[in-house]
C-alpha cells in the first residue's frame, strides 16, 4: 500500500468526518481586551502585572482578530482547511461571568466570525473555556470556590442557545491539568495561585470535571435534539518513556506522570471517577504527611454518576515524550521526567520533537477509555529568534507526528476522526509573550496592520489537506499539491539569508538587538508579494 493511499484513509474514517482543523486562542489573538463592554479576564490581570509575561507583553491588542475576521477567514483559506478550532471570551459574553449582564456586542463578534467562517465552507470547532475566567470570578475565589460550577453551566446555557444553531462540534474546557496545575500549583500562568500547590490543584480540577459536566447535560438535555451537535472535554498530556526501560520502577514512573496527566481528568469522564493509582498515592501520601485525610477530593455516587459518560468523543492535545524515572519527592505523582539528549529541540523548552510518542499515547487512549473517537484538538511546534519564514523545521514535526497518528488509525485500529494543528499565526503564548512562535502564519508586529504572512510551512500543511494526505514519492509531483507563488519562494530565501545576517551581526555587535520582522516587513512592502499576501485565493 502507498504512503498516499494510506494518508487518505485518515480523512474519510467514516461519511460524516472529514475534518484538518488549525486552531486559535481567544486572549491570544483576539485583542481588543476593553472593547465593546468586554470585562476584564484573569489573564488580562496576569499580563498587566509586571515580570509575569515575558518582555512585559500582553494581549491588549495580540494578532487583532476582533477587527480581523476577513484576514484570518483568508489564511484559513490558504491552508485549506474544513474546519476552524477558536475558543470563546467568557468575560465578552458575561462581563462579570454571571448572568446578570450578556453583553450582546460579544456574541455578536462571534456570530460575524461564524457566519464568516460558514461562508467559506469552514466548520467551527468553538471551546468554551480556555484559561480567561471572568476577573470577577477569581475575585471570589475562581475555580476553588464551588459555585463556579453552577457560573459555568451558565455560561455554557448561554453561548449554547446563541451560536447553537450553527455550530456543531464544541468543547467545554481546554486542558484542565493546565488550568490546575500551571494556574494553581506552579503560578506561572494565570491566577498566578503557587502558595497552595499540595492542595489548589486537587480543588480545581475538581471543580472543572464537574463544570464540565454539568455543561455536557446542559447540551444533552436542552439543545442535542434541536441542534444534533457533540460535545466533550480537551485533555492534555504527553506520553512518557521509561528513563531505563530495563528498570521495573522507571516502567512505573512512566505509568504514573501519565496517569497524572491525561488519567486525572479522562479516568472520572469516562469512568466516573479517579483513578485507583491515583487515589491511592495521594492518600499515602497525605496521610505520611499528617494530614487527616487525601488531599485528593471524593465526589459522592451522585457526582460519579452525574460524571460518568458526559462525552461524545476524546478530545485531545499532545506536542511531546519524556523519559520518566522514579524520585522520592514532594511533587504530584513521585517521578522525575527528563529528555533525551537526541532529540530534536524546538523553542519552547519543554517540548522535543518526539514523535513516536504520538502512536503510542493514542494507542493508550484507546485501550484505557473503551477506544473513543478521538479528535486531535492541538497538535504543533514552536521556533524561537529571528523569523525565517522558511520553517522546515515544523514541516518536518507535522510531516512525522500526522505519519504517526497514521500508523495508530490504520495499522492500530485507533479512531481518529480529526486532526486540528497549532496554531493558525504566530500569538501571544501565554507567559512567554511573542517570544515563541507555533504559526503557520508569522503575524508582523512591526506593521500597525499586523499582516499575516504565510510561512513555508503552510504550503506543506495545505497540500496535506488538498491531497487528502501523504503523496508517493513515485507520484510528485502531483496535480494535487499546492505550490507557493514565485514571489512567496524569493521572499523566503531572502528571509533565510536575512536571518543569518541578523544572526551573525546580533553576534558580532551584542549592542544591537535587531528587531525581529523589520527588514523582512520592508522586502514584503517592496515587492509585488504584498498582493498575494492579501490572502485572495479560495478554495475550490
Amino acid at each position: 500500500m502507498s504512503l498516499n493511499v494510506v494518508a487518505k484513509l485518515l480523512i474519510v474514517i467514516t461519511s460524516s468526518y472529514d475534518i484538518f482543523s488549525c486552531y486559535a486562542q481567544t486572549l491570544q489573538i483576539e485583542g481588543a481586551w476593553r472593547a465593546d463592554g468586554k470585562g476584564l479576564s484573569i489573564w488580562d490581570k496576569f499580563a498587566h502585572t509586571a515580570l509575569k509575561i515575558s518582555q512585559d507583553e500582553n494581549g491588549d491588542i495580540a494578532c487583532d482578530s476582533y477587527n480581523k475576521i476577513a484576514e484570518d477567514i483568508n489564511s484559513l483559506k490558504t491552508l485549506r482547511v474544513n474546519h476552524y478550532r477558536f475558543s470563546i471570551s467568557w468575560p465578552r459574553i458575561m462581563p462579570d461571568g454571571t448572568t446578570r449582564k450578556i453583553n450582546e456586542a460579544g456574541l455578536n463578534y462571534y456570530h460575524r466570525l461564524v457566519d464568516a467562517l460558514l461562508a467559506a465552507n469552514i466548520k467551527p470547532q468553538v471551546t468554551l473555556y480556555h484559561w480567561d475566567l471572568p476577573q470577577a470570578l477569581q475575585d471570589v475565589g475562581g475555580w476553588e470556590n464551588d459555585t463556579i460550577v453552577d457560573r459555568f453551566r451558565d455560561y455554557a446555557d448561554v453561548v449554547f442557545n446563541s451560536l447553537g444553531d450553527k455550530v456543531k462540534f464544541w468543547i467545554t474546557i481546554n486542558e484542565p491539568y493546565n488550568v490546575a496545575m500551571v494556574g494553581h500549583g506552579y503560578g506561572s500562568a494565570a491566577p498566578g495561585i503557587s502558595f497552595r500547590p499540595g492542595t489548589a490543584p486537587y480543588i480545581v480540577a475538581h471543580n472543572l470535571i464537574k463544570a464540565h459536566a454539568e455543561a455536557w447535560h446542559v447540551y444533552n438535555d436542552k439543545y442535542r435534539a434541536k441542534h444534533g451537535g457533540i460535545v466533550g472535554i480537551t485533555i492534555n498530556s504527553d506520553w512518557a518513556e521509561p528513563r531505563n526501560p530495563y528498570k521495573q520502577e522507571d516502567a512505573d514512573a512512566a505509568l504514573r506522570v501519565v496517569q497524572f496527566q491525561i488519567g486525572w481528568f479522562a479516568h472520572p469522564v469516562f469512568n466516573g471517577d479517579y483513578s485507583d493509582l491515583m487515589k491511592n498515592i495521594i492518600r499515602e501520601r497525605s496521610l505520611a504527611a499528617g494530614r487527616p485525610q487525601s488531599r485528593l477530593p471524593e465526589f459522592t455516587p451522585a457526582e460519579v454518576a452525574r460524571i460518568k459518560g458526559t462525552h461524545d468523543y476524546f478530545g485531545f492535545n499532545h506536542y511531546t515524550t519524556v523519559l520518566a524515572y522514579n524520585m522520592d519527592y514532594k511533587n504530584l505523582e513521585g517521578a522525575g521526567t527528563v529528555a533525551d539528549r537526541t532529540w530534536l529541540d524546538s523553542g519552547s523548552f519543554w517540548l522535543k520533537v518526539t514523535p513516536m510518542g504520538f502512536r503510542k499515547i493514542l494507542n493508550f487512549i484507546k485501550e484505557e477509555y473503551g477506544d473513543p473517537p478521538i479528535y486531535i484538538t492541538e497538535n504543533g511546534v514552536s521556533e524561537r529568534g529571528p523569523m525565517n519564514l522558511n520553517d522546515v523545521h515544523r514541516i518536518h514535526y507535522y510531516d512525522n507526528y500526522i505519519n504517526q497518528a497514521l500508523k495508530a488509525y490504520l495499522l492500530d485500529g485507533v479512531d481518529i476522526r480529526g486532526y486540528a494543528a497549532w496554531t493558525l499565526m504566530d500569538n501571544l503564548e501565554w507567559a512567554t509573550g511573542f517570544d515563541e512562535k507555533f504559526g503557520f502564519f508569522y503575524v508582523n508586529r512591526s506593521d500597525p496592520s499586523l499582516p499575516r504572512i504565510p510561512k513555508k510551512s503552510v504550503w506543506n500543511y495545505a497540500t496535506i489537506i488538498n491531497c487528502n494526505g501523504f503523496i508517493s514519492p513515485g507520484e510528485s509531483p502531483h496535480e494535487c499539491q499546492i505550490h507557493e507563488p514565485e514571489a512567496v519562494i524569493c521572499l523566503l530565501i531572502v528571509s533565510f539569508f536575512l536571518s543569518v545576517v541578523l544572526s551573525v551581526v546580533s553576534f558580532i555587535h551584542p549592542s544591537i538587538h535587531p528587531t525581529e520582522s523589520f527588514l523582512v516587513y520592508r522586502i514584503y512592502s517592496s515587492t509585488s508579494v504584498g498582493q498575494f499576501l492579501g490572502f485572495g485565493s479560495v478554495r475550490s
